[in-house]
C-alpha cells in the first residue's frame, strides 16, 4: 500500500489535546444568630460576643473524584480495535502539566484507506459545582447536538463535518460529567480512497461507546 499525507485538518490533531475544566449553581447558608447581650448569664457578659457564640465552621468542599485514571487503559481493547483497526491498544498518553487532574490518551491508525482517531480525556475539577460550568462550556463551544441519557451525571454528544482540500472527515464529541469530573471523547474519521467521510451514525455511536468505557473506568477509581 502507497503512504499517502495526511490532510491538514488530520495533521493538526496530532497536536496534544487539552481539556479544560471550572464551575455552575452555588449553594450557600446563613451564619447562625449570636444570643443577644441582654439575654446572656453574667459569666457570658464578661465574655466578648465573638467569644461567647461560635461562628459555623467552613466545611471544604467535598468531591467524589480526587485524581483522574490512567485514561491510556481507560478504554477496552476491544472497544479500541473495533474504533480505530489498526491502533495499539496501549494509546499515547499525552503530557500534563497537572497528571493528577487533568490527563489524555490518543489512538490513530491508517489501515488500508480508512483513518480513524479516538482520544480519551479527563479533567477532575474541585468541586461538582466546577465541573457544572466546565460541562455547560463545553456545550456551549459543541452546539448542535443532544443529550445521552444514562451516561454520568449528564451528558452530550455533537457530530460534525468537515472539507478541506476536497477531503471529507466527520468528528464526534461526547462530553460526560460524573460528579467532579469531566470526561471527554473525541472520535473522527476519514477514508483517503473516496475522500469521503464515515457516517454521523458510526462515528457518533463510536464515540458515546468509548465514553461508556471511559465513565466506567472512572467509577472504578
Amino acid at each position: 500500500m502507497r503512504s499517502l499525507p495526511l490532510p491538514l485538518a488530520l495533521t493538526a490533531r496530532l497536536s496534544p489535546v487539552v481539556v479544560l475544566a471550572v464551575a455552575g449553581w452555588a449553594l450557600s447558608t446563613g451564619p447562625l444568630a449570636a444570643t443577644p447581650a441582654a439575654e446572656q448569664g453574667p459569666d457570658e457578659a464578661a465574655v466578648p460576643q465573638s467569644q461567647s457564640a461560635s461562628a459555623p465552621a467552613t466545611e471544604a468542599e467535598s468531591k467524589t473524584y480526587s485524581a483522574a485514571p490512567a485514561p491510556c487503559s481507560a478504554v477496552a481493547e476491544k472497544t479500541v480495535k473495533s474504533l480505530v483497526p489498526g491502533a495499539k491498544a496501549g494509546g499515547k498518553e499525552i503530557p500534563s502539566t497537572d497528571a493528577d487532574l487533568r490527563r489524555t490518551c490518543s489512538w490513530n491508525a491508517l489501515k488500508g484507506y480508512e483513518y480513524r482517531w479516538l482520544d480519551v480525556s479527563y479533567e477532575v475539577s474541585a468541586s461538582d459545582e466546577k465541573a457544572e460550568n466546565a460541562y455547560q462550556e463545553h456545550l456551549s463551544e459543541n452546539s448542535g447536538g443532544g443529550e445521552v441519557p444514562g451516561l454520568g451525571d449528564e451528558a452530550y454528544s455533537v457530530v460534525n463535518l468537515v472539507t478541506e482540500d476536497g477531503q471529507q472527515t466527520r468528528e464526534g464529541t461526547v462530553v460526560v460529567r460524573a460528579s467532579n469530573a469531566l470526561v471527554v471523547i473525541t472520535y473522527n474519521g476519514s477514508d483517503f480512497e473516496s475522500k469521503k467521510a464515515p457516517s454521523t451514525d458510526e462515528i457518533n455511536k463510536g464515540a458515546i461507546k468509548a465514553a461508556k468505557d471511559a465513565v466506567a473506568a472512572l467509577e472504578k477509581g
